[in-house]
């Protein structure tokens, strides 16, 4: 980790999948300087992160003078610019490897973390409203998830798994190209979340990815740094 501001800078807000680009860090081995937000009493992020780009989201990077916002695109520049040797994937359409490392690194946001939120928010709503109305938040929220939340959920959990059961025999990383790729970086706060939230349709590969991932001595170096904890996430008991 550095210790200016003159190279990369994360703007790193506590309790966020901000933590993904810490660890992607750690791998690449690049001198960076973390620059920490605490988030508000009511949870949301501070007003400082608009100064670093407008959306006032984490994780935001800069370097060289740019700023670049959102998971995936900050994951894709730091292997290209960094790691392309050690976690890049040729572009090639016709490489199944290229088509399965896209894919995962767009499903992260984009399919597995909305059906996540939804069960998320189902739970905060019902701690927050008043005891008397929470029986009946209670029943609603419950039949929103056994009608869509959970279906959905299931259908993410056999995907995973069979995924990890294909590439199982090349390495275990999700491209199946050897090594952890944007894929692994972009869904490894996802399969955190999916094990503490929804953890009766994570398979047993699943399980062990995820452990494998926290095994890693870069991860395990993330925990010590500011802003590293994994309190919102899953840890095994």
């Amino acid at each position: 980790m550095g210790d200016s501001e003159s190279g990369i800078v994360l703007h790193h807000l506590e309790d966020s999948r901000s933590h993904r680009i810490l660890w992607l860090l750690e791998e690449l081995e690049v001198p960076y300087t973390i620059k920490e937000y605490k988030r508000l009493p009511n949870k949301q992020a501070p007003p400082e992160l608009r100064k670093v780009h407008p959306l006032g989201k984490a994780p935001v990077i800069t370097d060289g003078g740019r700023t670049f916002a959102e998971s995936g695109l900050i994951i894709e520049y730091l292997i290209g610019r960094y790691g392309e040797d050690k976690f890049g994937v040729k572009r090639d359409v016709n490489s199944e490897a290229w088509i399965d490392n896209t894919f995962f690194i767009h499903y992260s946001e984009g399919s597995v973390q909305p059906n996540l939120l939804q069960r998320a928010l189902g739970t905060v709503v019902v701690k927050e409203v008043p005891f008397f109305v929470r029986p009946f938040a209670r029943l609603i929220f419950g039949k929103i998830d056994e009608a869509a939340t959970s279906p959905d959920l299931e259908r993410h959990g056999q995907l995973i798994e069979a995924q990890l059961t294909k590439v199982e025999s090349k390495g275990g990383w999700l491209a199946g190209a050897g090594h952890p790729t944007s894929a692994d970086f972009m869904m490894s706060i996802t399969l955190q979340i999916f094990l503490k939230d929804a953890p009766e349709y994570a398979g047993p590969k699943t399980k062990e990815y995820v452990k494998r991932i926290q095994e890693r001595p870069a991860y395990k170096k993330v925990l010590a740094l500011p802003g590293g904890s994994l309190d919102f996430l899953y840890t095994e008991s």
